[in-house]
């Protein structure tokens, strides 16, 4: 079964993640798909290079912080890099699932679910939220960035409002660790009892 996983920057998806994995979800994250996508001599680098040569390094590689810089203050820039990248990625991530067991839950973890259609090839989708002030302290210490940095980061992906309407299920990580992995379990539960039912013999 097809989960797709997603929130925003410092909303906690990282974890909730990694709890789903020790319950027995195979986990495909598409952050590190995306690194891969973007390989030295990889077609989707090239078509970065072509359209912004200043986002590459000296060594040829992508300037990770250059191109954020570019795609986080243009919203076209950043809706024509996710042109190049998503169908790879997209490519990427299902070869992956492809090694999945009969009855696996293998959850995608992708920050853009809703905004790049994703959504559309999961079974479930699951939206993790978190209050906005502890997001932003968050991300402020995590990544070692302004408060003005993470909240045009924050701003820049979609209304958690508008994911949470949009999700089949909801993770509030709004309360201690033991509380978000009782959570996680209850949801584990859904997802492997729904996982089960699809196997069943008909």
């Amino acid at each position: 079964m097809r989960v797709g996983l997603t929130g925003g920057i410092g909303s906690g998806k990282s974890a909730v993640a990694e709890m789903l994995h020790e319950h027995g979800a195979r986990i495909i994250d598409t952050d590190r798909l995306s690194r891969e996508a973007v390989a030295p001599r990889s077609e989707v680098l090239a078509g970065i290079a072509k359209r912004w040569p200043r986002a590459l390094a000296s060594d040829g590689t992508l300037d990770r912080k250059a191109m954020a810089e570019i795609v986080f203050s243009d919203p076209e820039a950043r809706k024509t890099l996710n042109a190049l990248l998503h169908p790879r990625i997209r490519e990427l991530a299902f070869a992956e699932a492809a090694r999945a067991r009969p009855g696996e839950v293998v959850v995608f973890v992708v920050p853009l679910l809703f905004e790049s259609d994703f959504y559309r090839l999961c079974d479930v989708t699951v939206a993790v939220t978190a209050p906005a002030e502890q997001r932003l302290q968050r991300v402020v210490a995590r990544d070692a960035v302004s408060a003005e940095h993470a909240r045009a980061r924050m701003l820049a992906q979609i209304d958690p409002e508008e994911a949470r309407r949009r999700a089949d299920c909801v993770i509030e990580n709004d309360g201690t660790l033991e509380q978000l992995r009782a959570r996680v379990a209850e949801l584990w539960q859904r997802l492997s009892a729904a996982a089960r039912d699809r196997d069943a013999p008909r």
